[in-house]
């Protein structure tokens, strides 16, 4: 499986993202520049995430210095009712979003962008997640305690919300983390 010789380029300073890449076997290097996450207002939001990929691996494109090195960049967005919910602003952004989730189903979609030299691969991955009921005081003590104001939707499914207050999953637990790791490696197989 020559996969695991080749250097892995990550266009992401996601802990979460280098672990997963890491536990799975491969060698990864950290390179990142620093991408503002805009997109075309009218796009769907289905799209979003596997667009954004695309445009932080193009972005990072010329740290490619050998045929033997991959890109890897990614993008995770939640959705609930067609609405994108990214990154919060703060504090009240963070509470807001908590509580728009709350005792529903929502979807995390990450979107994977794959370069060499003379290759591009895009694709995504999507997970149902199924909150309960948070209170206020649970909100709350989340936020204090874990400040998930980096996080799409404002939390990270292996910390207190993802142990207490996530009933199900459909998907993989991996993508919710912010990198789809089956996907991931069966398109690595491939490219």
């Amino acid at each position: 499986m020559d996969i695991f010789n080749k250097k892995i380029i990550l266009a992401s300073k996601s802990p979460r993202r280098s672990q997963l890449l890491r536990d799975a076997g491969f060698q990864i290097e950290i390179k990142t520049k620093e991408v503002e996450e805009v997109y075309p207002e009218d796009m769907p939001a289905d799209a979003v995430a596997p667009y954004l990929a695309e445009v932080k691996a193009m972005a990072c494109r010329d740290f490619l210095t050998s045929d033997e090195e991959i890109l890897l960049a990614s993008d995770c967005v939640v959705i609930l009712d067609g609405k994108i919910y990214g990154k919060p602003t703060d504090m009240e952004d963070a509470k807001r979003i908590l509580m728009e989730l709350s005792g529903r189903v929502h979807t995390v979609m990450t979107g994977v962008c794959l370069l060499s030299r003379n290759k591009k691969r895009i694709f995504s991955a999507v997970s149902q997640v199924h909150f309960e009921r948070l209170s206020e005081e649970e909100i709350h003590y989340y936020l204090e305690k874990f400040q998930p104001f980096d996080k799409a939707g404002s939390y990270a499914i292996q910390e207190w919300i993802g142990l207490c207050k996530i009933s199900k999953i459909e998907g993989t637990y991996s993508n919710i983390m912010g990198l789809p790791m089956d996907c991931v490696y069966r398109e690595l197989m491939a490219f």
